[in-house]
């Protein structure tokens, strides 16, 4: 893909998030492509999310762990896993018939628009935090709007009611699921929920 044709890509997720999803869960991407997809994702927002911290103070929620870009890395890749699963898992019950990998597809085109605003709110950083927050905000709750609206397509909701139910039941069993491991591991994981 260019440049170009990921920008453009970009844009209609935006104006058009459920033919944006029809085309991705056409691609039928192999396993092997999928995993390379979400480690670079995962390795992208690592760069990004530390470029961040030169720019922009930690939040304290964060802690100094989350300055090691390993750490923040392995808890980034655990919380995506995890809310690939749940979203798949949850969706079942409520006559969802998505696969992990339609899932899977889905949630790591999310992740890489998730390194495009993560660059831009670098760049507006220093010249204004007041212009970034709204950035991060505007964008996190366009990202729910078309999360939403992705879960509709995979797994066959028609309406967004049911997505919504779908993506809040993930989202609850995936936290309490990884406050559980990551409590054991003596990791705080409550300020990474807010980046995923």
């Amino acid at each position: 893909m260019t440049f170009e044709g990921f920008f453009r890509l970009a844009l209609n997720t935006v104006m058009a998030p459920r033919d944006v999803a029809r085309l991705l869960l056409a691609l039928r991407l192999p396993s092997q492509v999928l995993w390379l997809a979400f480690a670079l994702v995962i390795v992208l927002n690592t760069l990004v999310f530390s470029l961040s911290m030169f720019v922009t103070p930690v939040d304290d929620m964060l802690g100094p762990l989350l300055a090691s870009p390993i750490v923040f890395a392995a808890m980034l890749a655990a919380s995506v896993a995890a809310l690939v699963v749940a979203v798949t898992l949850c969706g079942r019950p409520l006559g969802g018939n998505a696969s992990f990998a339609d899932i899977a597809i889905l949630v790591i085109w999310l992740q890489a628009l998730r390194v495009l605003v993560q660059g831009v709110v670098v760049l507006l950083g220093p010249a204004s935090m007041m212009i970034s927050g709204i950035v991060i905000t505007a964008a996190s709750l366009l990202g729910v709007w078309i999360f939403v609206n992705f879960i509709a397509v995979a797994h066959d909701t028609g309406g967004v009611l049911k997505a919504g139910v779908i993506l809040i039941l993930a989202v609850v069993g995936m936290m309490l699921g990884l406050s559980v491991i990551f409590s054991l591991l003596g990791v705080q994981a409550g300020g990474l929920s807010g980046y995923v």
